[in-house]
């Protein structure tokens, strides 16, 4: 069902919690903003950030399906969608499919907290066992 892989996603874990450590980053839970530009406009100062330019090439690496599936993961672990709607998120996510995968997903304060429960509800671990 997830055709990524688990280093992969651990590895974008890693990068999204560092990134949204930082105290300059600031991306607020209700944007006063409802256009959906908001994102873009705060993540476009952090652009040359090391963090951040590693996460976005790593997303822009994996094909447009495992971008999908990325986003749906997130969605999962956020509580959107439930396993047995995996399909469902995942196409819907490839029908609003962006260009800009890795700021939409790194303009979420919580990333790294989603996509880790979405991992869990799959039964996969960050933890090396």
């Amino acid at each position: 069902m997830l055709d990524i892989s688990r280093d992969i996603i651990c590895r974008l874990i890693i990068l999204a919690r560092e990134f949204h450590a930082q105290e300059e980053v600031v991306i607020p839970e209700n944007p006063v903003n409802p256009s959906g530009d908001w994102a873009q406009q705060i993540l476009a100062s952090h652009l040359d950030d090391s963090t951040f330019s590693e996460f976005s090439a790593m997303v822009r690496d994996l094909e447009p399906d495992q971008q999908h599936q990325l986003v749906a993961l997130m969605w999962l672990g956020r509580g959107d969608y439930s396993l047995d709607e995996w399909h469902e998120a995942v196409s819907y996510a490839s029908e609003n499919a962006s260009r800009n995968t890795p700021q939409y997903l790194m303009a979420h304060p919580q990333i790294a907290d989603f996509m880790m429960e979405g991992l869990e509800i799959f039964g996969i671990s960050c933890n090396e066992e």
